[in-house]
């Protein structure tokens, strides 16, 4: 084979070179960051006066002292996917009609929602959640409360109690809302007290270790009082929707929705044929889309969990490992931390869907005596946030009151 001379072979690499980088160029580009907590739009959806709020939260059972009239506005936003992508959501954003310049801020966290137009910013009259947030704009405080990813105007699909979303969404919304404020010539207090009910409980505990834990700049945590959350799913919630401890309608739901929502982030599996029974499995995509209610979904779910998954799965849900486990650990932990803040959970013995032992085993991970657990008593899982939201309004009010 004939020899090439040496400056033939240097001028051939750096040829290939040249088109490599070229071609590459853009790839090593840094991508740009991405502009998270962005207002996107701004919509209107309540202007109410003090006693057009009185009568708005009396249609929504909620009887609390109104002080001033309420702003709520549906805002969306600039955020990020579970993978870290640019995207976008919605969420409430409820002001108070004070001469108050600077703003304390309430986040209240919203339990589980299936379909997208019942998210707080977009249903305002046949879900409590809009009400529940304006109860705490009544009180003189700024009020947010996050669609979360895929629900209300957000696209794509929900990733049900997927606590990194949820925390990277209420973080963006906090944004927002300061955004929002400073346009309106008002402050937010950066200090955040945080509230939820049911997956709400669960984000909210998420939001409030963020906060404390400094993974939001600019932000911290004054006072977290969550509601009923599922804080434990691996040795609590799982179990006891398997051994009947959830009632199984509830349970087969739960089950339903959170598998297909990480499945969608951490490929639980291939098929759906390979987590769920015949004939389920060719629907169950379908079903959780955000555009079927919970009494079309539960209509065409089984009756049981073993006739809702494989043999195979059921015991994977029971003994996670692999990315079973990673996803679980997605929503368990966020109780794994020690408030230097007081810290109010409120569960009930009588509620068979969020079982008591999910809050009792929160209050243990926490190992502080600035975190109490109130029992509720006999009362079933949607009574608790009627329940105990009052009582958190008045903590609040007590413990750091509006401006």
């Amino acid at each position: 084979m004939p020899s090439t001379p040496r400056s033939a072979i240097a001028v051939f690499v750096a040829a290939v070179l040249v088109s490599v980088l070229t071609a590459c160029g853009s790839d090593n580009k840094p991508a740009p960051a991405i502009p998270r907590g962005e207002v996107v739009s701004t919509s209107p959806v309540e202007q109410l006066s003090p006693q057009q709020t009185t009568a708005y939260l009396a249609d929504a059972n909620i009887g609390t002292p109104v002080r001033n009239g309420v702003d709520a506005y549906r805002v969306v936003y600039r955020t990020i996917t579970p993978e870290g992508g640019a995207t976008t959501a919605s969420g409430l954003i409820a002001l108070p009609r004070t001469d108050s310049r600077r703003l304390r801020v309430v986040s209240y966290e919203h339990g589980t929602l299936v379909l997208k137009s019942d998210a707080p910013s977009v249903n305002g009259t046949t879900r409590p959640e809009r009400a529940r947030t304006i109860m705490f704009a009544a009180a003189g405080y700024a009020a947010v409360a996050p669609d979360y990813l895929g629900l209300g105007e957000g696209p794509g699909f929900h990733p049900y109690t997927h606590a990194p979303s949820e925390v990277s969404a209420s973080v963006d919304l906090l944004r927002a809302a300061r955004t929002m404020a400073a346009e309106r010539q008002r402050d937010l207090d950066p200090d955040i007290l945080v509230t939820g009910f049911s997956q709400g409980g669960q984000a909210a505990t998420a939001l409030g270790k963020a906060l404390q834990g400094g993974d939001a700049p600019g932000f911290g945590l004054s006072a977290l009082a969550p509601i009923s959350g599922p804080y434990d799913v691996a040795q609590v919630e799982t179990h006891g929707a398997i051994d009947g401890r959830v009632p199984p309608a509830i349970a087969v739901f739960y089950l339903a929705y959170w598998i297909t929502s990480m499945n969608r982030i951490y490929h639980l599996y291939d098929r759906p044929a390979d987590a769920f029974s015949e004939p389920i499995a060719d629907r169950i995509d379908q079903l959780f889309d955000g555009e079927q209610n919970e009494i079309t979904i539960g209509n065409a779910l089984p009756a049981r969990p073993e006739l809702l998954l494989t043999p195979k799965f059921l015991a994977q849900a029971q003994h996670p490992t692999g990315t079973s486990q990673s996803a679980v650990a997605a929503s368990d932990g966020t109780c794994d931390w020690t408030p230097r803040v007081p810290v109010h959970l409120y569960a009930a013995t009588g509620d068979r869907n969020v079982l008591y032992a999910n809050a009792e085993h929160c209050v243990q991970a926490m190992r502080t005596d600035r975190a109490t657990l109130t029992d509720l008593g006999d009362i079933d899982h949607s009574a608790t946030a009627r329940v105990a939201l009052p009582q958190i309004l008045d903590w609040f009010q007590r413990e750091i009151p509006a401006t």
